[in-house]
């Protein structure tokens, strides 16, 4: 049944998990998932990639199957795998050229699964950036493929990291720190924080989104006098966004931003850079961070974690970013049912 079609939460069909690299450890917390099932309350999902690569680090039932709808019923004794091109040899902790041809397969046959209505949405498991790249792959990561292949354009497509008590979205992503003053513009910031708010009241339900926006500078700029990204671009960014009815406060001085009180009026908080968003995130939820794509047409998670090549195979991998991101989008899914009607 197509998703658009579906008015009772309880009738999303399972989500379709891509394995990532097979050589990390995106096996490993995807079968210690579906192991804590239960006890975690996460939603009925199946894996898409080498069933393989599970063999290799986990002695559970793994079913094999050739649909999504196999994977519903298959879900309560076996963890259901949708089998894509075979990796070869696998062997944790070692990528090879053909573990990330079979990642990139995987991740492409999720997106479309999803993009069709046969899964509730995706959710993606790390791969490994330089092994991609050997097999062709041209985008910056996963959040920019999967963007494409959903026909969205890249500026309209919003990286956010969140976790039980911080949401946060970074203006610019993967660029060097020396080249974020020159790639921050008021388009760029009001750009992000639409998408921010739009997937907010989409993605959980929030009516009316509070969002904060973090300054580039140490104390905002100090009025001028530490620079004037916040008085040229920030500032009239955020004034612009407010004149339109936006819930947005800022520029604020960073290091003020993501202490516990602060924390309680607001929504989500938008970042000049990458770290400047992910050092609070990851310190408070390193190991339950999630990261979802807003702007979206489909439900998109991921852990908010890379592939760890240096524990695979040693049984220690932690899930529980794996099982937030099942739960997140979960929530998601069902959140769209209310707002799309």
């Amino acid at each position: 049944m197509p998703l658009s079609n579906i008015t009772d939460p309880a009738d999303l069909p399972p989500f379709a998990v891509s394995l990532g690299d097979p050589a990390g450890i995106g096996p490993e917390i995807v079968a210690k998932s579906w192991v804590m099932r239960e006890a975690r309350g996460l939603p009925p999902f199946f894996a898409v990639g080498d069933a393989a690569s599970l063999r290799a680090v986990w002695l559970g039932p793994i079913a094999t199957i050739s649909t999504p709808q196999e994977a519903a019923e298959a879900f309560g004794s076996a963890l259901p795998c949708l089998q894509v091109v075979e990796a070869g040899e696998i062997a944790p902790g070692s990528p090879s050229i053909d573990g990330a041809r079979t990642a990139l397969q995987a991740l492409e046959v999720a997106v479309g699964l999803a993009r069709s209505g046969s899964a509730a949405g995706i959710v993606t498991a790390p791969v490994g950036k330089e092994q991609l790249y050997g097999v062709g792959f041209a985008h910056p990561g996963q959040t920019e493929f999967v963007a494409e292949r959903c026909g969205v354009a890249p500026h309209n497509a919003v990286m956010m990291l969140a976790g039980p008590s911080l949401k946060v979205v970074p203006i610019t992503i993967h660029i060097p720190l020396a080249e974020v003053p020159a790639a921050l513009t008021i388009d760029l910031i009001r750009a992000r924080a639409l998408t921010t708010a739009k997937g907010l009241h989409r993605n959980f339900g929030i009516a009316r989104p509070r969002l904060v926006v973090a300054g580039l500078n140490p104390h905002a700029g100090e009025g001028g006098a530490l620079g004037r990204e916040e008085i040229d671009i920030i500032g009239p960014a955020v004034e612009s966004l407010r004149a339109e009815g936006l819930d947005i406060r800022g520029p604020f001085a960073a290091d003020g931003l993501f202490h516990s009180r602060a924390r309680e009026s607001y929504d989500a908080a938008l970042c000049m850079y990458h770290d400047q968003a992910l050092i609070p995130l990851k310190t408070l939820h390193f190991d339950d961070g999630v990261n979802m794509t807003l702007g979206l047409p489909i439900v998109r998670t991921s852990p908010d974690h890379g592939t760890a090549f240096g524990i695979a195979g040693t049984d220690s991998a932690n899930p529980g970013a794996m099982m937030a991101a099942l739960k997140m989008a979960a929530e998601a899914a069902r959140a769209r049912l209310t707002h799309d009607g």
